[in-house]
């Protein structure tokens, strides 16, 4: 379910990787919460058996205390790959260092930082692949790609092969943020595209070669709307379990920054095109009951001026929707009705409340349900309100929809449905 980490941590920038032990690993930068820059100091790795259950790794790589000597500041996107029995984790960092670090373990710590010899200071986002003779090559840019050959050490290039205009802004809407992988010989670009305005795409480019040229296919995945602010987007391909997933990230707490991985399947066509799939709350699960208990912090998209903030009572961390005014919705994409007959949520207001009308497949489709939200005290004193609903089955999109005056009318922590 999207997000798929524990709300908790803002993991952006993911590349997903299964090495030869079968786990997932995903490799991000790390957002704090509500902070108002890219990005932290620290790296740290999850891992999955499952795909459904993450275990976090100790701190797997840090700027603090000069642990990297020709390095300081956050700790911008990274890759890691597996050569050997050894673990390379590539870097970058606000300064414009590029390394590489290594361990034994995927999951870090990750130590021995050199820089990339040959990479260019100013750039971004590296990305690397291992090719199946075994040949890594190496790809960073901000507005242009940049690529070249790694030697065997893994940390210096081949300058000879060095190609610096691989993908461009102006042929492919190139932003920031590739990521490259291989599928039956054709070599597939996943990056950051702005060609829609703000670089919330990721789009893919193809060649039959890992230097290029490579040909502009289309977009894979867009989060507009995940967020009133949001800016940008970055994520990978991966194939885990004989399904291919992107890797994606959304915004929240009403800003650029506290951005989170989620995760789409994807679909190859026979010619290797991919289609463009649309963000889900389902993420890596088939079916989310409706009678789950849902985080309303977990929507697919979100208009008007609702959106994501936390706070942390007793020592927990809490998600719920705030900001909510007058025609506001949240969109749920997809939940699996079973003819329930009961919505409750979980919500509160400091002044008159309002009403949630409960909409399925678009914001004024069918509606099964309104439920009156009352003043409660406070905006985090929640309460459940309930109320009956038309029954219906099988999957739909379910919207939130939110009325009352012009004032802020509610937070919303929790809903789901019930027999």
């Amino acid at each position: 379910m999207n997000p798929i980490l524990p709300l908790k941590d803002h993991v952006p920038d993911v590349e997903a990787k299964v090495f030869s032990d079968g786990k997932v690993y995903l490799y991000g930068s790390f957002d704090l919460t509500g902070n108002t820059e890219y990005c932290s100091q620290d790296y740290y790795v999850f891992s999955s058996e499952d795909f459904l259950h993450f275990e976090k790794s100790e701190l797997a790589l840090t700027t603090r205390g000069g642990e990297i000597p020709f390095a300081v500041g956050a700790l911008y996107a990274p890759d890691c790959v597996e050569k050997d029995g050894r673990y390379y984790l590539y870097f970058c960092t606000s300064d414009g260092g590029e390394g590489v670090a290594e361990s034994l373990c995927a999951m870090g710590p990750f130590r021995n930082p050199f820089p990339v010899a040959g990479a260019h200071p100013s750039q971004i986002d590296p990305t690397v692949f291992v090719d199946d003779d075994g040949a890594a090559y190496y790809y960073w840019g901000q507005f242009a790609l940049k690529g070249a050959r790694l030697k065997e050490n893994l940390h210096e290039l081949e300058m000879d092969t060095y190609q610096d205009q691989i993908l461009t802004e102006e042929e492919h809407g190139f932003h920031e943020g590739a990521s490259i992988c291989k599928r039956n010989g054709i070599y597939y670009l996943l990056y950051t595209d702005i060609s829609r305005g703000r670089a919330t795409c990721l789009s893919y480019a193809t060649s039959r070669s890992p230097l290029g040229p490579f040909q502009k296919g289309g977009v894979v995945i867009d989060n507009t709307g995940c967020d009133p602010e949001s800016w940008n987007n970055h994520g990978s391909l991966c194939e885990i379990q004989g399904q291919w997933y992107v890797f994606y990230h959304r915004s929240t707490h009403n800003s650029k920054f506290s951005r989170r991985v989620c995760v789409e399947p994807i679909f190859f066509e026979e010619d290797g095109s991919i289609r463009e799939v649309e963000m889900t709350v389902n993420g890596q699960e088939e079916r989310i009951e409706s009678t789950r208990k849902l985080e309303a912090s977990r929507a697919s998209r979100l208009d008007g001026s609702v959106y994501v903030e936390a706070s942390v009572q007793n020592g927990t961390y809490q998600e719920f929707l705030t900001g909510i005014h007058d025609q506001d919705w949240a969109e749920y994409r997809y939940l699996d009705f079973q003819g329930e007959t009961l919505f409750c949520i979980e919500a509160g207001s400091w002044t008159y409340g309002g009403t949630v009308e409960l909409h399925l497949d678009s914001p004024d489709g069918l509606m099964i349900g309104t439920v009156k939200i009352g003043a409660t005290g406070g905006w985090n004193q929640h309460e459940v309100f309930t109320c009956p609903v038309r029954q219906v089955e099988g999957k739909r999109a379910l919207y939130l929809k939110f009325r009352g005056d012009e004032n802020r009318l509610m937070d919303v922590g929790r809903f789901w449905f019930e027999k």
